[in-house]
C-alpha cells in the first residue's frame, strides 16, 4: 500500500492525539526492489517524492532530507504479476539502465565470492567515500559547468525529433530535455572538463531517453527497439561545431 513507504499517522494513547510515522521513503537513497511489481496506486505515491523532494500526508506537507536518490530495479514486463509502470513516473527516472547476465569470467568470480564468504557478510568492509555536504559540494560544481547556447539548441531538436518520429508513438517531455543537460554536465565533470561537448550529450541521450519514449505497434512488430530509433536521431542531427 502507498501508506507502506511514505507512512501513515498512529494514534498515540498517551497523548490522545494523532502521530507521523515516516515510511522507507524518508531515506536519503531509497532502493526499490522490482517496482514493477508494486500496484499502480503505491507506484505514485513516489510522484511527489522523486519530483518535489516531499511527501504530504493528509494536508500536511513534509520536505525531504538532502541529499534524496531513488534507484528502481524492474522485472522484464512479460512476468507474471508485474504492473506497466505510468509514463509520468518513468519520466522522474534520469536514467534506464539495461542490466544483462554476466560474463564467464564475472559470474566465476562472483561464485567463488559467495563461496569464500560462508555465507557471512562483513558490513566493516564498506566503508564511506561521500558525507552530505561532498555531495552538496559536487552538485553545486556541476550546476557551474559551461554550455554553450548552441549545444542547449542541440539538446532541444533531439527531443523535438522523439516526437516527430513516424517509428514512435510517444515522444520525450521537456522533463527529458532537462535531463539531458543535467547527465552531460555531470559526464563532462567527471570526464575532468569544466564545459560540455557534443559527445557528452551523444552519451547520455540513450539512457535518458529511451524509457521515456513509446514506439509505434507497427515498429514493435518489427522488433525495432527505442535504442535503435534514438541512435537514429543522434544521426540526422547536424552536430554543433
Amino acid at each position: 500500500m502507498p501508506s507502506d513507504i511514505i507512512g501513515t499517522n498512529v494514534y498515540n494513547l498517551k497523548l490522545s492525539d494523532f502521530q507521523f510515522k515516516k515510511g522507507p521513503l524518508f531515506a536519503n537513497i531509497v532502493l526499490i526492489d522490482e517496482i514493477n511489481r508494486a500496484p499502480a496506486k503505491t507506484q505514485s505515491a513516489l510522484f511527489e517524492a522523486m519530483e518535489e523532494r516531499q511527501i504530504t500526508v493528509e494536508g500536511t506537507t513534509y520536505p525531504l532530507a538532502p541529499p534524496f536518490i531513488v534507484l528502481a530495479t524492474q522485472n522484464p514486463i512479460e512476468q507474471e504479476g508485474t504492473y506497466r509502470l505510468p509514463e509520468a513516473q518513468l519520466d522522474r527516472f534520469l536514467f534506464k539502465i539495461e542490466v544483462g547476465y554476466p560474463t564467464l569470467e564475472h559470474e566465476t568470480k562472483i561464485i567463488s565470492d559467495f563461496h569464500e564468504r560462508k555465507n557471512s557478510v562483513d558490513i566493516k568492509t564498506v566503508n564511506s567515500v561521500l558525507n552530505p555536504a561532498d555531495i552538496k559540494k559536487c552538485r553545486e560544481d556541476v550546476c557551474s559547468i559551461i554550455v554553450e547556447q548552441n549545444l542547449i539548441s542541440y539538446i532541444a531538436k533531439i527531443v523535438d525529433q522523439t516526437r516527430n518520429n513516424p517509428s514512435l508513438y510517444l515522444g520525450a517531455s521537456p522533463r527529458a530535455s532537462i535531463a539531458i543537460l543535467a547527465s552531460a554536465k555531470a559526464i563532462a565533470a567527471m570526464r575532468g572538463r569544466d564545459f560540455v561537448t557534443p559527445d557528452d550529450i551523444k552519451f547520455v541521450a540513450v539512457p535518458v531517453l529511451k524509457h521515456r519514449i513509446m514506439l509505434t505497434p507497427e515498429k514493435e512488430m518489427e522488433g525495432i527497439t527505442t535504442n535503435e530509433v534514438i541512435k537514429q536521431i543522434l544521426e540526422k542531427i547536424e552536430i554543433p561545431r
